[in-house]
């Protein structure tokens, strides 16, 4: 192995590991909130590149007519339960009225969307936009429909839902985008010299952008109200709920976050890698690799942990 070598190999664990960090974080912000291991994170990985994939190549994403099940199924058990609230006497809930119907606009809203715009035809940064906007809220529902009813179940009834959850997506990732593999166009062909290696433009943009949501989530948990009131269910959930902090606001917050940040990484590694309707296991396990060193408690250590994951991962495979 000479130098040149060593530095091929360090760009791609470097750029892996990126991934991996943002996975470990997630991972690891779902359970000290909810006390969830969130294993079908690495489907919102594949979802994203294949979305993003279909987009280019001028399909409609089948996986709005999920969103839109999702949503109506949602909508269907808050109307259940305002109407058992009647049943008990209770004042109308006018602003949940208003929440589903802003669930239902969405839904539909995406659906009449993306099946009347050229999808290949617009800027790749519509495209990422929209990848977001379709598969970003299944993060929040998921959690409404298959944990929210279980928040008080023990720890290992939450991880056997959350298995059941990550199988049941890789048959619907099966059925929504097929056996085929999917892969988008880089974000700019360009490179950069480093010496006698050439640096590809698509590896800074994961660096970069993942160095960016990593930096965002520290001043987001370190300077938002929002922020803070996650860390504090993390802390102590009992204490957040009697200085009233929802856990259920606590528990859709952290899914909506780690389902974006799943997209997102799918989103930056698609030009790089090909990836299948179930590669997303393999993917968030490395991630989930990374939480563990970080003893599933300490967020930096976590990061760490999964760059050396991807490091190790680069330079076994030479």
């Amino acid at each position: 192995m000479n130098f040149q070598i060593a530095t091929l190999l360090g760009q791609d664990g470097l750029t892996n590991g990126a991934i991996y960090a943002l996975l470990s974080l997630s991972i690891l912000l779902v359970f000290t909130v909810t006390r969830i291991l969130l294993i079908p994170l690495g489907e919102f990985v594949t979802f994203g590149a294949l979305t993003m994939a279909a987009m280019q190549l001028g399909k409609t994403p089948q996986i709005e007519w999920l969103l839109l099940g999702l949503i109506l199924i949602d909508c269907a058990l808050d109307l259940y339960q305002e109407f058992q609230n009647q049943r008990l006497k209770h004042p109308i809930n006018r602003n949940k009225l208003q929440k589903i119907a802003i669930k239902l606009g969405y839904g539909i809203g995406m659906v009449l969307l993306l099946n009347n715009i050229p999808l290949a035809d617009i800027p790749m940064a519509v495209q990422v936009t929209l990848t977001l906007c379709l598969i970003v809220p299944l993060g929040p529902i998921m959690y409404r429909l298959f944990f929210q009813p279980l928040a008080d179940a023990p720890a290992l009834v939450l991880l056997i839902v959350s298995i059941a959850l990550h199988v049941s997506m890789v048959g619907v990732g099966l059925l929504l985008f097929g056996p085929e593999g999917g892969r988008t166009q880089p974000f700019s062909d360009s490179g950069f010299r480093l010496g006698s290696v050439m640096l590809k433009s698509q590896t800074l943009w994961v660096i970069l952008v993942s160095l960016f949501l990593i930096v965002a989530l520290f001043f987001a948990f370190e300077r938002t109200l929002y922020g803070k009131a996650l860390r504090a269910t993390a802390v102590n959930r009992m204490g957040a709920r009697l200085l009233g902090i929802s856990p259920v606001f606590a528990g859709k917050a952290t899914f909506a976050l780690a389902a974006f940040i799943g997209t997102s990484s799918g989103i930056l590694i698609a030009p790089i890698t090909t990836l299948y309707y179930d590669s997303g296991f393999i993917i968030s396990l490395k991630g989930f690799v990374g939480a563990i060193i970080g003893g599933l408690v300490s967020y930096p250590i976590a990061a760490i942990g999964a760059v050396a994951v991807g490091m190790i991962e680069a330079f076994s495979m030479f």
